[in-house]
């Protein structure tokens, strides 16, 4: 796919993902969603990628929808994603409650971290509520958006916020759509951390590398699953699963090594990684 809206590289087995409208402060249309999942799925696909960090490039992370588009969905009285029927599909399949618009996230086999760059609104702010883990840079605003439109909570932000937050402060954030600052964000529990805008991106990578260098590939991969499907279920199935999976991991060959690592008091050489490099 050519890529117009959007940026792509690969370094230290993690890909990064740039939204690349910087001119439009990464406002989102239908071709950059649709880049967006192509290159998610890229990422998703690639046994030599880790991790997977999104952001944006210029002043803003992304600012809701283009005004454009939203131009358009008014005078049509309707709305139009703008995306083709044969959209990838990045981490469908895995478990029903996933296959959704963003919800896909839950199902990838890999972390997703967000590098919240500038201002997040709108679907911008949804995009960075399904990241695994959120750092942004201080003093920049987010906000919900949709009540000044006359719209509903976007996205799955009806569902998401009070989970990150707390019911009492997801219900100001979604009945106001007031501006919050990141500094807010984080005193909240939405951002993970603060990092000052020329410190953010390598304290983003150096927190990602020591993840794929302590966790193994299908702790992380599993974990992430384990969370997000208990989030749908009771705490007994939960216990259930994860007795499950311990009897199933245990004979994978990097819980021997994880072992063997903490014994020798060294960092684990993952046994699935060097397979998948051969």
């Amino acid at each position: 796919m050519e890529l117009k809206n959007t940026q792509y590289e690969v370094n230290d087995a993690i890909a990064t993902i740039w939204l690349n409208r910087p001119h439009r402060m990464n406002a989102w249309t239908g071709r950059l969603h649709t880049e967006y999942r192509y290159l998610l799925n890229q990422a998703n696909n690639d046994d030599g990628v880790r991790a997977i960090v999104v952001t944006g490039r210029g002043r803003g992370f992304c600012v809701g929808g283009d005004s454009k588009a939203l131009q358009g969905h008014a005078s049509r009285g309707s709305y139009d994603p703008g995306v083709e029927a044969d959209i990838a599909m990045p981490g469908y399949g895995v478990s029903d409650e996933f296959d959704a618009t963003f919800a896909y996230h839950f199902g990838l086999d890999k972390p997703v971290i967000a590098a919240v760059n500038g201002p997040a609104a709108g679907i911008g702010l949804a995009l960075a509520c399904f990241a695994d883990i959120r750092f942004a840079v201080p003093g920049v605003k987010f906000t919900t958006a949709h009540g000044k439109l006359n719209l509903p909570a976007e996205y799955g932000l009806s569902w998401m916020l009070p989970r990150i937050v707390g019911l009492g402060r997801a219900n100001d954030l979604l009945l106001t759509s007031r501006v919050f600052m990141s500094d807010e964000a984080y005193q909240l529990g939405f951002v993970n951390a603060l990092y000052e805008a020329e410190e953010l991106l390598d304290n983003t990578y150096e927190y990602t590398r020591n993840l794929i260098a302590t966790v193994s590939p299908n702790s992380l991969r599993q974990t992430r699953w384990q969370i997000y499907r208990d989030m749908h279920r009771d705490v007994a199935s939960s216990v259930r699963q994860s007795e499950s999976l311990l009897n199933q991991m245990m004979s994978e060959a990097d819980y021997a090594e994880g072992v063997q690592a903490l014994v020798e008091k060294r960092l684990p050489v993952w046994p699935s990684t060097q397979d998948a490099k051969s």
